[in-house]
């Protein structure tokens, strides 16, 4: 089954920052950011169940590798919501 994904504004917000933080450190890295996202987004299309539940009894996250983010979602039906893309030396109190 593949699932449709559907990114919050507050996840966007996230994502519009981060690009535009790793863009003002190097060229390109925020474009190798979003590619980097990207690729971990379409693991959720196809297996979104493979991530741990990790708060609340809903809420999953998947740590991405390369970049200190995690990436919390829901499972609803067919879909997949995407609440926040978190930096991770935030403040976990912080995280949604």
């Amino acid at each position: 089954m593949v699932f449709k994904i559907k990114i919050l504004p507050l996840a966007e917000k996230e994502i519009d920052e981060s690009i535009q933080f790793y863009e003002n450190r190097s060229k390109d890295l925020g474009k190798q950011f979003l590619t980097y996202l990207k690729s971990y987004l379409k693991v959720l299309k196809t297996n979104p169940e493979l991530f741990e539940i990790k708060k609340q009894l809903r809420y999953r996250e998947l740590t991405l590798i390369k970049f200190p983010f995690v990436i919390i979602y829901e499972i609803i039906d067919n879909e997949v919501i995407v609440y926040s893309v978190f930096h991770t030396s935030r403040n976990p109190k912080r995280k949604p």
